[in-house]
């Protein structure tokens, strides 16, 4: 707007120059200080004022465009997320400024990322009904079966049922945690601690399992020591045993400790099936399975990978899938060395 008010002033004012020193002379050659304005010095001065004022009318006219235009396209698209439309997008002409294009590409960026919040709800929530379904039909199965007398009441049954009923109430802890998660919510206990440890423990508590899935075990533990909560570290690191012994049974697992730059490490490499670059990608979705390379008979929610990026990010470190030409799958649970710690706090 400043260069607009220059621009109509530098027309104005060279216009009147060029008028009185060029061209006023060659009008009036009989011109005397005495005179006063004629005619033709009005119709100067106004047409002088009407090509300023109407260069000024243009200019800010097409800088209007270039402000509003962004900001009615921002305000169409809004209105449609209002109204449900996730996938509405704001548009961006060439010629915006560069604050206009700042906001058409942050409002398009949280439109986009709405929308894959919008959806990952509605998957969530089918696959939730469809977790929950099998076990609360197979318990209401068995128990109106006793009921009806078509089965005999014994430690056996009533033991299946207390699975059942296990099962559920493990998927609802899951969903739980990653629900307080998202909200930022988690409560953590943070002790010192030394992953090598938790590791041990984890794999000695999951000794049975690991041997009935026919799972060797390697080891490198070395010491890896931060602050952070004991019982949500475990619960990742049983997690991800868990699932070698679900997705990959009889075959070697290697588990890892260490310190590598500003952060500790737990890793676990499996010579399983492995994932695809696609499923490498979506490992961490709630309730996503790759059931051609993983398959679904060992059972499990589909959350365990969910859960343990969640408890690591809650930490201030991350959960990622590392890329290897060797078969199988190599999932690293990163946290911050107790230093790093203090800064992320």
């Amino acid at each position: 707007m400043i260069a607009l008010t220059l621009l109509a002033f530098a027309v104005v004012y060279f216009g009147l120059i060029a008028y009185f020193f060029f061209i006023y002379e060659w009008l009036y050659p009989e011109f005397t200080e005495d005179d006063f304005l004629r005619t033709g010095d009005v119709v100067t001065l106004g047409l002088l004022l009407g090509i300023g004022i109407a260069t000024a009318s243009l200019l800010g006219w097409v800088l209007a465009r270039r402000i509003v235009d962004p900001l009615k396209s921002v305000a169409g698209a809004a209105r449609r997320v209002a109204e449900g439309d996730f996938s509405a997008r704001a548009a961006l002409r060439r010629g915006n400024f560069g604050e206009a294009s700042d906001l058409v590409a942050d409002f398009n960026l949280m439109a986009e990322r709405l929308q894959r919040a919008e959806a990952e709800l509605q998957y969530s929530n089918s696959a939730i009904a469809h977790e929950l379904r099998t076990p609360l039909t197979i318990l209401r199965g068995r128990l109106q079966g006793l009921l009806d007398g078509a089965f005999t009441p014994s430690a056996e049954l009533y033991g299946r049922l207390i699975d059942h009923v296990d099962d559920l109430s493990a998927i609802v802890e899951e969903l739980r945690t990653l629900a307080l998660s998202n909200a930022g919510q988690l409560d953590l206990q943070y002790s010192r601690l030394d992953l090598a440890a938790e590791a041990e423990a984890a794999l000695t508590s999951l000794e049975d399992q690991l041997g009935k899935a026919g799972i060797t075990t390697t080891l490198a533990l070395n010491s890896a020591v931060t602050s952070a909560d004991r019982s949500r570290v475990r619960q990742a690191f049983v997690a991800l045993l868990e699932n070698c012994c679900r997705y990959a049974p009889q075959t070697t697992v290697h588990v890892e400790t260490g310190v590598a730059g500003e952060h500790v490490f737990f890793r676990c490499t499996d010579t399983g099936p492995g994932l695809p670059d696609e499923g490498r990608a979506r490992a961490f979705e709630r309730f996503w399975r790759a059931d051609e390379s993983r398959g679904r008979s060992g059972g499990g929610s589909g959350l365990g990978l969910p859960i343990v990026k969640a408890i690591a990010q809650a930490h201030g470190g991350s959960a990622l899938v590392l890329s290897s030409r060797k078969p199988g799958l190599a999932v690293e649970i990163r946290l911050p060395r107790p230093d790093r710690l203090k800064t992320l706090r």
